[in-house]
């Protein structure tokens, strides 16, 4: 059975799909997160070689940036149903 919503307007049913779709994205991001931030231990642990991280990559993409994808991937992932 349709549900009586006139055309064009969004549904509760829309709502409830965005809202799906935005904690899915937190949940991705909550996963990209830390597979930067084990990627980037494990390089100073010179799992993958003697190299270590160069100093701007340590500033920019290790830590810092995994632990942002954790925040906003949290802030997403923890959103409250409409």
């Amino acid at each position: 059975m349709k549900s009586q919503q006139p055309a064009g307007v969004p549904g509760p049913d829309s709502a409830y799909r965005r809202h799906r779709r935005f904690v899915r994205l937190g949940q991705l991001l909550l996963a990209l997160g830390a597979v930067i931030l084990i990627v980037h231990w494990l390089a100073h642990l010179e799992t993958f070689g003697p190299a270590q991280p160069e100093g701007w990559v340590d500033l920019v993409a290790g830590y810092p940036m995994g632990a942002l994808f954790l925040l906003g991937g949290g802030v997403l992932a923890g959103r409250k149903a409409p």
